[in-house]
Parts: C-alpha cells; sequence; structure tokens
C-alpha cells in the first residue's frame, strides 16, 4: 500500500494485524467488556478504560472488576500489549532511561524518560520523549534515525503505551511523568492522524496539559497548519538546523519541499492561532552551521517570529562523520544569538553513553561503553 501524508512525502505503510490495548476507544472497550461478560453494567467498561489509563495499569490489577472479569481481560489478545521489552540502559545517575522496543511485526522502536530536578537533587519534572515511525523517510544525514530509513508508521496504541509504559517506571521510582514531547524515531506529521489522536488520548484520558505536550518537526508545512487548526494548544518545534536554503536543502532535504520562507509563514500563522511561542531546534555542527553568519541569518529568521532556540551540540552518530561544536563555539554562537535579541538556551546532552540523546535513536542498535566491552540488551543499572 502507498500512502501519500502530504505531498512530497512518499512512505510504504505496514502495519501489524490486530489492535494492542491501547488502540482501543472507549466505545471499542465498552463493546468488548460486553462480548466477553454478557450483561455486564457499563460502569465495568469505564472502570478498566480509567484503569489503564489513569493508573497504567494492566489488566488483571485491576482488582476492583470480578475475578473472572478480570481474567478473561486479560488473555484477550485485544488487551495484550504493543510493546515488547528489547533492551533498556539508564544513564546519568539514573535520571535518563532509555527502552528498546520490538513490535508485533519485529519492527523496533526506541523512548526515552529523562527526569529533571532542582537543586537539592530533587526531580521536579519528568519528560517521556516518544516515537511516532518505526525508522524516518526525512534522510537528514545527521540523525541516526534518518540513517536507518523508513520501516513503517506506528499506531495509536504504541504511541500511547509508550508513555504508559515509561510512566510505570517513572511511578515505581516515586515520580510522575509531567511532560511528554513527539522527538523520538519519525516524523510525526507524516503520521498525522495517529500522532493527534495519541495527543488527544495523552490529554483526554491520561490527564497531561496540552502545555506539557510538544510536537516537533523538521518543517512539514502542512502539518504545521493542520495543528493550528486543532483546539489545543500544545506545543510546536522545528528541527531547523539552517537558515539559508542551500546549507537547509543539504541538511533537511525536505526543505526543497517547504522551504524556510513557507515554514517561517506556517509558524507565524501558528503562533497567531494558538499564541504559543514557537522552538526552533538547531543541532551545532562543526564548521558547518556554527559560523558567525549562521548567527546572523538564524537570528534574522527567529527575531520577527519571537522564536525560542534551544541550541544542541550535535550527538555523534556512525553514519556521519562530522562532530559536534567544541563548548567554545556552542558559547559563542549562543551569545551571538543573544546580543541579536534571541532568545536561546543551551540544550545539555541527556544519555549520550547510551545513545539516547538527540538524533541518537536508531531503532535498538546498542550503545558501545566507553571501556569497550560488549554491552547485552538489558537493563544496566548506572554504576555507584
Amino acid at each position: 500500500m502507498r500512502l501519500r501524508p502530504y505531498p512530497g512525502v512518499v512512505t510504504d505503510e505496514r502495519v501489524p494485524r490486530g489492535p494492542s490495548r491501547y488502540d482501543l476507544d472507549r466505545e471499542s472497550l465498552v463493546s468488548l467488556v460486553e462480548r466477553v461478560a454478557p450483561g455486564s453494567p457499563r460502569y465495568r467498561a469505564d472502570q478498566v478504560w480509567d484503569g489503564l489509563h489513569r493508573r497504567l495499569a494492566e489488566p488483571d490489577e485491576l482488582t476492583e472488576l470480578p475475578q473472572p472479569l478480570r481474567a478473561a481481560l486479560g488473555r484477550h489478545p485485544a488487551l495484550a500489549p504493543a510493546l515488547e521489552p528489547d533492551g533498556e540502559w539508564d544513564a546519568d545517575g539514573g535520571r535518563t532511561r532509555k527502552w528498546v522496543w520490538r513490535l508485533a511485526d519485529g519492527a523496533r522502536i526506541e523512548t526515552v524518560l529523562m527526569h529533571a530536578g532542582a537543586a537539592n537533587g530533587g526531580v521536579t519534572r519528568s519528560t517521556v520523549c516518544v516515537s511516532t515511525q518505526a525508522g524516518c523517510a526525512m534522510a537528514c544525514g545527521f540523525c541516526a534515525t534518518g540513517q536507518a530509513g523508513f520501516e513503517r508508521h506506528l499506531r495509536v496504541g504504541e504511541i500511547v503505551e509508550q508513555v504508559t509504559r515509561a510512566g510505570r517506571a517513572a511511578a515505581a521510582d516515586g515520580h510522575r511523568v509531567t511532560h511528554v514531547v513527539f522527538m523520538g524515531m519519525g516524523e510525526p506529521f507524516a503520521n498525522y492522524d495517529a500522532t493527534w489522536a495519541a495527543v488527544r488520548r495523552l490529554h483526554d484520558d491520561l490527564g497531561l496539559s496540552a502545555r506539557h505536550l510538544t510536537i516537533s518537526t523538521v518543517g512539514l508545512v502542512p502539518g504545521i497548519r493542520r495543528l493550528a487548526s486543532e483546539d489545543l494548544p500544545v506545543n510546536l518545534a522545528v528541527s531547523l538546523h539552517a537558515a539559508n536554503d542551500t546549507l537547509r536543502d543539504e541538511l533537511v532535504p525536505i526543505n526543497r519541499r517547504y522551504p524556510l520562507a513557507e515554514i517561517a509563514a506556517a509558524c507565524r500563522d501558528y503562533f497567531d492561532a494558538k499564541g504559543r511561542r514557537v522552538s526552533f531546534e538547531w543541532a551545532l555542527i562543526a564548521g558547518v552551521n556554527d559560523r558567525t553568519s549562521d548567527v546572523g541569518e538564524l537570528a534574522a529568521f527567529a527575531r520577527p517570529l519571537a522564536a525560542h532556540v534551544n541550541l544542541i551540540p550535535l550527538n555523534p552518530t556512525p553514519g556521519y562523520p562530522v562532530v559536534g561544536s567544541s563548548a567554545g563555539a556552542v558559547r559563542a554562537f549562543r551569545d551571538g544569538l543573544r546580543a541579536a535579541g534571541v532568545n536561546v538556551t543551551v540544550r545539555r546532552p541527556r544519555g549520550r553513553d547510551i545513545a539516547a540523546a538527540c538524533g541518537q535513536l536508531a531503532g535498538g542498535r546498542v550503545p558501545a561503553p566507553t571501556d569497550g566491552a560488549p554491552v547485552s540488551l538489558r537493563r544496566r543499572r548506572p554504576s555507584s
């Protein structure tokens, strides 16, 4: 089957048969409970729904249900999980955790949980970075996912379950997921319907604020415009990386279809519609986009849009030989933007040693430890 989400983006969609527990909408779950236990009152389905979404519970943990119903639901294939653990690592003293999940058709995706805290060491924010596709068709050469190529879109349930599984892990450590960023594997707007359905589920049923949900795109203008028409004021981040079309055509090939002028117009309309400041992501690559001229071009692009800029020193990937900018070059770039009146922050790399940082997710690539010893696909606790 050929799927054309937007002009200029052509992908092959291969989705495994059969729903998983978070693919079901509420009415489908009502029908399932009725089939499993005819005559059950409606509130039983509501208990199952709330247990899965609010409590992040497994079906067999729903002790408010009669035991026969609980057992029958636990065995039903429609309530089976979509994600099979295939690897798990910790980094940053336990504040970053990465999972590799194997899907029903053998595809692999990755999810990252990041805790941020106060100066006293407490956790004040827990963010889940989710994937929306297995692989990616955008072909950005400096990104490990783009290097791997596109495999397929994820279903709604496969996206939502990444948050619930990370949420269970966070709760086991005494934390609660507060933010979700659609910045993992894949281009969210190339899989718009499933991405937005997942956003609605996270907001309506898991109770996350729209202002704590961020969708990142490489600049699919129709997706930005469609997002501006939605009723939830989520955050929009654009992976920019260059502010002239010649360089961006090379770094982000979809720019040839949606050049910078079109992106700027769409971002301006999004800001006008939602009142939410747009963020531009900029991976600093030594000698490529960290020059004084790049500072001027980015400032001229971002300042009229009142946009915020996130600077991210390029994280290493096997298929891209160029290195990230030095610490001094990052500071100089930041200071140049500030002097030009641009709101800017430098994002500290998280999980780089377990290949969990921005641009490093590749569907199960085993991170190489610094000592050269092999790493097995199992949970790896930080050293004390």
